[in-house]
């Protein structure tokens, strides 16, 4: 059978990663979550002091890309793939408010984009990947054979993202979380860099009222007619 791109967009806390890992770990194929991606590199500005407030400093920022590695490797224990910044595994760190408070603005600045849409680019050489995010199937792949754009209703994307953040130990309220996902959502579709958009040839999915198993389902069904 043939090897194919796999292209899942749409807004933040809505299931993308979910639903892909899950597919890819289905159907054998390599597993990318390009949103972890730049959630790495604003870890990283977080350490490194490159915020002051909500305030970048991208020049800081831009001298230190070079230094900046970012990976995924297999955890045995969970048959999925945990993000490595230099190395170290910051699947945990990168899941946190703080990250998710700031990853919109870094994923506005244009040379950030470009390198991580390069790297993801070449992961994506010999196909047979899953890749999610806000611009793959827009930017990073236009050619994938399969591209889905993912959505939800804010509210109910506001309780999955308290579930996760309780099942982690990270206290946050309700309102705290809707605001941030509102927030994210304008940034990100109005950036001028590689703005969230749902691609012409995009089959849309509204998930507010469907289980995992059922998106899981669904998802499959679309993977086997494009093969």
């Amino acid at each position: 059978m043939k090897k194919i791109i796999i292209a899942i967009d749409g807004h933040s806390s809505c299931g993308k990663s979910t639903m892909a890992k899950d597919l890819a770990a289905d159907i054998g194929y390599k597993y990318i979550d390009s949103g972890a991606m730049y959630r790495a590199v604003t870890l990283y500005s977080i350490e490194n002091g490159m915020f002051q407030g909500d305030d970048l400093d991208t020049e800081m920022l831009e001298k230190a890309m070079k230094d900046i590695r970012i990976d995924f490797r297999p955890n045995p224990e969970t048959g999925r793939s945990d993000t490595y910044l230099n190395g170290r595994n910051v699947e945990k760190e990168i899941r946190g408010m703080e990250v998710a408070g700031k990853v919109s603005p870094i994923a506005t600045v244009r040379f950030v984009r470009r390198a991580m849409v390069e790297q993801q680019q070449k992961f994506g050489e010999e196909k047979g990947i899953v890749m999610d995010g806000r611009d793959i199937g827009t930017v990073v792949f236009p050619q994938a054979e399969l591209k889905v754009f993912v959505t939800a209703r804010p509210e109910v994307r506001t309780r999955r993202r308290l579930d996760e953040l309780k099942a982690k130990g990270e206290p946050a309220s309700f309102d705290e979380v809707l605001a941030n996902i509102e927030k994210r959502d304008l940034i990100d579709s109005t950036r001028a860099e590689s703005p969230l958009l749902q691609a012409d040839d995009a089959i849309v999915l509204d998930n507010s009222d469907m289980t995992i198993e059922q998106q899981n389902k669904w998802l499959v069904g679309k993977y086997q007619a494009r093969v």
